[in-house]
């Protein structure tokens, strides 16, 4: 039988803009780290395993970063899964104490990043996303924009051109995601927009303008994972979160068969399979979520993942824009209080991380002006691209597990 698994700390440090930021990634991990224990109550000595997110950097930068907190001599592993690096990590730490490996274990991530849109790094072998690029050449033409823009703009054509979305639909998501960050102090973006300068920006990959993209960021989040003989034994109830359902779900042959789209392309199907299975796990449903963390990398991905997880039928996400469903006072899950990558900033290794942290402050009612009145079910969408896709399901913690 496996352990019941909760959030006990959580922690982050606010993201900026690649080269603004004091300090390098060893004193952002520290903060993030030294915030989430204190959250928790509890020392770095009953950390038994570390699972250390990060994209940008050589081998071991994990150890570097952790041994800020404490040398220990426990485990620690370096987890690189593209822009879902920070919930892989999460992942992982959750089923070191599902498994009953230890009662207590770490998910921290980082990211120094640079400047501007997303590259590969070594040309001089084969490409991670060299089937993913090469499937989409083929549903569509190459164009001049970043790799990353044109594969998410290209899902949103696909959209349109098949369920007669239109741009406006995409760039209201970018409209409500920077207006949510505006009471996020740890948001990279703190700015309000109308919805015509956010149509009106550079165009980046049509229908995507600059403010519908996510920027590259740097900074660091760090999540504490514990049994339940750990929340009891230290009487941690009243803080903790319960991670009710998660999934992990790689590529499936839809990404790459014939009948790929570019919505399959950039992970779809994978989005919609890791619901699935973390619903099944939480006993639940779509309609059960109050609150949602996605993963808006780019405003086309968070209206295609509005049908992967279920919160609107195939084919029917821009209707949730056309109700203005998925913010406050809406008939949906809201969605990204935290202003989402969008607008709160994207460091690969951290975003998971981040997401868990605005959901745990959701659930305990610690979310100030961003607050989710009544929320009680909450949902984590991360993804990356090569591919990745990770769900998580978190409830407030209750000793009785029928009640979760």
């Amino acid at each position: 039988m496996s352990n019941r698994t909760f959030v006990i700390g959580v922690g982050m440090t606010k993201f900026d803009k690649p080269g603004s930021k004091e300090g390098d990634y060893p004193d952002w991990a520290k903060e993030a780290g030294e915030k989430a224990l204190a959250d928790a109550g509890i020392p770095y000595e009953d950390v038994e395993e570390a699972f250390a997110g990060y994209c940008y950097g050589d081998s071991t930068y994990g150890q570097r970063a952790i041994y800020q907190l404490g040398l220990t001599g426990i485990p620690v592993v370096n987890v690189n899964n593209n822009c879902s690096t920070g919930s892989s990590a999460l992942y992982l730490a959750r089923r070191a104490v599902k498994g009953g490996l230890v009662d207590c274990a770490m998910a921290i991530g980082f990211e120094k990043m640079e400047k501007g849109s997303l590259g590969m790094k070594y040309t001089d072998r084969t490409p991670a996303l060299d089937k993913h690029i090469g499937r989409m050449f083929e549903v569509r033409a190459p164009e001049e924009s970043p790799f990353a823009p044109q594969m998410f703009g290209n899902a949103g054509r696909d959209h349109m051109d098949r369920y007669g979305s239109k741009p406006e639909h995409f760039a209201w998501i970018g409209w409500k995601n920077h207006k949510h960050s505006v009471n996020n102090p740890y948001a990279q973006f703190q700015d309000e927009y109308t919805l015509d300068e956010i149509k009106e920006a550079r165009m980046i990959h049509e229908p995507l303008t600059k403010l519908q993209c996510s920027p590259t960021s740097d900074g660091a989040a760090c999540v504490i994972v514990a049994s339940e003989k750990y929340v009891d034994e230290h009487d941690l109830w009243d803080q903790a979160v319960e991670i009710a359902g998660q999934a992990m779900v790689t590529d499936l042959s839809s990404t790459f068969d014939e009948s790929a789209d570019c919505m399959t392309i950039v992970g779809s199907d994978m989005s919609k399979e890791a619901a699935r299975q973390a619903y099944e796990e939480a006993g639940i449903s779509a309609d059960d979520v109050d609150v949602c963390e996605l993963h808006d990398c780019f405003s086309a991905n968070e209206l295609i993942t509005y049908e992967a997880l279920g919160f609107a039928a195939e084919g029917r996400g821009h209707e949730l824009v056309e109700a203005e469903a998925t913010t406050y006072g809406g008939d949906g899950p809201v969605v990204n209080p935290s202003g989402g990558l969008i607008s709160k900033g994207h460091p690969l290794g951290a975003t998971g991380l981040a997401q868990c942290s605005e959901l745990t402050w959701q659930l305990r009612g610690e979310a100030d002006k961003r607050q989710v009145e009544g929320a009680k079910v909450a949902l984590q969408h991360n993804i990356g691209l090569g591919g990745a896709a990770v769900v998580s399901v978190y409830k407030p913690a209750t000793t009785d597990p029928a009640g979760a």
